[in-house]
């Protein structure tokens, strides 16, 4: 179940932002920044948990699940450390998977040699 799920969270997550894509103007930079943001606020307001329970993978992996991991962090470093935390609680929580795209980045960069595209 927790495959189907991911499958149908995700896939409704995708089809969203394809729907933005062919209907609206926005570019697809600003749709990823509405993900994050509206990961981030339903994060803030508890509400993703929700789709977390039930998308699993679906919901964690895509944009809003780094908008969210970015809303827990910051709520609790507030907790532990006070205004401080608002600064430092969503790179804390966000530390482990910034990392591993800037080193699974490089790697890539080491094997393919880039083309210019004409």
């Amino acid at each position: 179940m927790a495959y189907l799920g991911s499958f149908i969270v995700g896939g409704i997550l995708c089809a969203i932002a394809q729907i933005l894509i062919d209907k609206t103007k926005l570019t697809p930079a600003r749709i990823l920044v509405l993900y994050v943001v509206a990961g981030t606020v339903l994060g803030a307001l508890g509400l993703y948990d929700i789709i977390e329970r039930v998308g699993h993978a679906g919901a964690t992996v895509p944009l809003m699940g780094f908008g969210n991991t970015l809303a827990k962090g910051v709520m609790k470093a507030v907790n532990e450390k006070g205004l401080i935390g608002v600064f430092t609680g969503g790179i804390t929580a966000a530390a482990g998977g910034i990392t591993a795209s800037i080193l699974f980045g490089f790697l890539i960069a080491l094997i393919f040699t880039p083309k210019d595209k004409y």
